[in-house]
């Protein structure tokens, strides 16, 4: 069983930075594709980035393309998500997410495990 540990969220003013941690358990984070999504109330989890096992590939939602970078350190077992430029709309609770099979996607149903999430308010 794999366990996902998120950290780092919090108030922020529009237009200011915060970043995301993921520490998960486990001795195969090195082979687990990992994502981010985020959930408002009401809504349906929507898809934020996504890592490859190795790092080399990274996706995207265009809402979040060039403000948000995810990154992994294998060696830690942790995944970031550095968001900058922070607006209202991206305020929601933060889940890391990890897949234990092969590719990248952006369906929260093609993940295995995932974490309690962390809340991201954003003030206008």
């Amino acid at each position: 069983q794999v366990q996902l540990v998120e950290s780092g969220g919090g108030l922020v003013q529009a237009g200011g930075s915060l970043r995301l941690s993921c520490t998960t358990s486990g001795r195969t984070f090195s082979s687990y594709t990992m994502g981010w999504f985020r959930q408002d109330p009401g809504k349906e989890r929507e898809f934020v980035a996504a890592i490859s096992w190795s790092g080399g590939h990274t996706y995207y939602a265009d809402s979040v393309k060039g403000r948000f970078t995810i990154s992994r350190d294998n060696a830690k077992s942790t995944v970031y998500l550095q968001m900058t430029q922070l607006k209202p709309e991206d305020t929601a609770v933060y889940y890391c997410a990890a897949r234990s099979g092969s590719g990248v996607y952006t369906l929260p149903t093609k993940y295995d495990y995932w974490g309690q999430g962390t809340q991201v308010t954003v003030l206008s």
